[in-house]
């Protein structure tokens, strides 16, 4: 695939749809649906995703038999072309499968196998309007952030984020980006080095209203910010990102994921005083026509976590929290 001349991000969250079914931690997802096995409750399984995209994470939930009892689920995204995409995926998706959909006042009504039934209720808001609205309530019982939490500061985000469950919620946060981007075959080896460590620090230093908005160090992290905001851990393991050249080439429109990733790496570093302009140019220019000739290889390293909610740790929360306004993200 040649170097695309525009970039879309919608195409982009399509494009690493294969990617992310083959990258996501089977133990960890394993983890889930065993704890979701013993779930009872009066009513349906209440679901909410933060960050939802392309509505991806439904349609696979529904493959792997996750919601096969069904459901209702909650996904909110800040982008309204989002939302209206999921919308139109959704749709095309149950008549893939053979589901019967309907639609009234804006919520997705899927009937499962069995007389089952899927209500999908989509909502373009900023995470922290939604937390605002919701405050007290603490209606649902899995909490899902995919691709997600490495966007925000987990220190802002967490407690309120987790003060949405019920009493025996659970958190599932996959895909959580964990410090290494890594380009092969090398160009220069300590170019090269130099190129991640900015990249990296882009988001550290990235904002948001003054607020820091990301950490490249995401998914270690998690590790001790999940039980300071009153989850224990019930599962942990790798869901790297590796991309890499079949005898077909990249499957899917995985080129093209490969294409947006360097487009964004590339504009992240624009203009950078630490980087020669001539030079970054040039290795921006190899690494996409490495991409057409069906040479680059791409890992990303990313950590899943399965969450409990210990509700006597999460206590009352400074109002602050309620009032941080954030971005919603990339699943």
């Amino acid at each position: 695939m040649s170097r695309p001349e525009e970039f879309s991000f919608t195409r982009y969250l399509a494009a690493k749809r294969g990617l992310d079914d083959r990258s996501l931690n089977r133990h960890v997802f394993n983890s889930l649906s065993q704890s979701l096995s013993a779930f009872s409750a009066p009513g349906p399984l209440q679901v909410l995703e933060v960050g939802c995209g392309l509505g991806a994470m439904v349609e696979r939930l529904l493959d792997w038999g996750l919601l096969r009892r069904g459901a209702v689920y909650k996904a909110i995204d800040l982008q309204p072309e989002n939302i209206a995409a999921a919308r139109e995926r959704l749709r095309a998706y149950a008549a893939s499968r053979g589901y019967r959909v309907s639609e009234e006042e804006g919520v997705l009504c899927l009937k499962l196998r069995q007389g089952q039934r899927l209500f999908v209720v989509l909502e373009a808001i900023d995470l922290y309007d939604f937390i605002r609205r919701e405050q007290g309530r603490q209606t649902w019982d899995l909490l899902i952030a995919h691709a997600f939490l490495d966007l925000v500061d987990l220190s802002a985000t967490l407690p309120p984020l987790l003060s949405l469950l019920g009493e025996r919620g659970l958190c599932y946060f996959t895909l959580n980006f964990d410090g290494a981007t890594i380009f092969l075959p090398y160009l220069d080896v300590e170019f090269d080095r130099q190129i991640e460590e900015l990249y990296h620090q882009t988001m550290d230093q990235r904002q948001w209203q003054a607020w820091p908005s990301a950490r490249s160090q995401t998914g270690r992290r998690l590790f001790h910010m999940l039980p300071a905001a009153g989850a224990q851990v019930l599962a942990a393991g790798s869901s790297d990102w590796v991309v890499h050249p079949g005898p077909g080439g990249y499957p899917a429109d995985e080129a093209y994921f490969l294409h947006f990733i360097i487009h964004t790496v590339a504009s992240a570093l624009q203009d950078h005083p630490h980087l020669p302009e001539d030079r970054f140019r040039e290795w921006v220019d190899q690494r996409h026509r490495q991409i057409e000739k069906g040479q680059l290889l791409y890992i990303a390293r990313q950590l899943d976590f399965l969450g409990y909610i210990n509700r006597g740790k999460i206590g009352t929360l400074p109002i602050f929290y309620y009032f941080f306004p954030a971005i919603l993200g990339r699943a």
